[in-house]
């Protein structure tokens, strides 16, 4: 963690939150000894939370490929026991 100055922090502010981003902090000091911390705001999305695709297969198409794969799988079992 990295301890800039005050005037450091306004020159350099873009090298400032790019070390409060990898290493999760930043301190800036001020002349009177007053310290404070620049900490990275942790995103509130899921890492799951990704934009769908729109494709042309109904439900029913979806459901009937999910029942065939069950099928070969347990076929599969069957034939390796």
């Amino acid at each position: 963690m990295q301890v800039f100055s005050y005037s450091e922090a306004r020159q350099k502010l873009a090298l400032l939150l790019d070390e409060a981003g990898s290493s999760g902090k930043a301190l800036i000091r001020r002349r009177d000894g007053t310290t404070f911390a620049v900490i990275p705001e942790r995103s509130r999305r899921s890492p799951l939370d990704i934009p769908g695709i729109d494709v042309d297969v109904t439900t029913q198409e979806i459901l009937d490929c999910i029942r065939e794969g069950r099928e070969r799988g347990s076929k599969l079992v069957e034939r390796l026991s």
